[in-house]
């Protein structure tokens, strides 16, 4: 069994959470960064609510009633469903464009059609609540002038107490538009 926190291949202070995922297949979707602490801290709550409800559910079916057992698996399939959804959102690259996923709607622009991809100072939501704060944003700009909602910002769940970390993935999604956009 490795135990990699007591080896030499990684520098001692070297925080491994904050380490983009590396890009093998670029044919293939991908996150250039790891899911934050707050959305996996959302899904775990949601999958834990989902292992309450289906226990509700096995006891509701062992009392003899089966309907009120398969409201409460619906529910719980609803509740895991939210999860992993909410684990998918964020920014998606590869060779073929940008992906934005949102919780109900997905967005895929082609690296051909965007004009622009930077990181602009404008107001943004905090943790996706309508409250928004002065932050950063990385926005892709079509070729036809209109701006995306942000693929990413510095105070959504991915990044809210993360700079650094927001740095380097707004750094390799422009990275990716630099390569794929001319090429």
């Amino acid at each position: 069994m490795p135990l990699p926190f007591l080896t030499a291949d990684r520098a001692f202070d070297a925080s491994a959470e904050d380490v983009a995922l590396p890009f093998d297949d670029h044919d293939s979707w991908r996150r250039p960064y790891r899911p934050g602490p707050w959305r996996v801290a959302a899904a775990a709550t949601l999958l834990l609510l989902a292992s309450f409800v289906l226990l509700a559910a096995m006891i509701i079916g062992v009392a003899g009633a089966p309907s009120g057992a398969t409201v409460c698996l619906a529910l719980a399939g609803v509740v895991i469903a939210a999860a992993l959804r909410l684990l998918r959102v964020g920014a998606w690259v590869s060779r073929h464009g940008v992906r934005r996923v949102g919780f109900f709607r997905t967005v895929t622009v082609a690296w051909n059609d965007a004009s622009a991809v930077r990181t602009v100072q404008q107001p943004v939501k905090w943790m996706g609540f309508p409250r928004t704060v002065q932050g950063q944003a990385l926005v892709v700009v079509r070729r036809s002038g209109e701006t995306l909602s942000p693929l990413a910002t510095d105070h959504n769940a991915d990044f809210l107490g993360r700079e650094e970390a927001f740095e380097r993935a707004t750094d390799a999604v422009e990275a990716w538009a630099d390569e794929y956009r001319l090429g």
